[in-house]
């Protein structure tokens, strides 16, 4: 398995729009917190050691 880089989520906007919520009225740390608990969730979810390599080398480059 390869890392897919191109979009692939539907309805790209609506999840926007949900990730800002699920942040609103939260301190900049409590908001940190959340975006390590979701990163952390996500990649358990994915759980290729690989991609999750991918991923971080490609997050980096951005």
């Amino acid at each position: 398995m390869t890392l897919n880089l191109d979009p692939n989520i539907p309805d790209p906007d609506g999840f926007y729009d949900e990730l800002l919520a699920v942040h609103k009225g939260l301190s900049k740390a409590e908001s940190d917190a959340l975006n390590a608990r979701l990163l952390l969730i996500l990649a358990n979810h994915i759980g290729d050691r690989f991609i999750l390599s991918e991923a971080l080398a490609a997050a980096r480059r951005q």
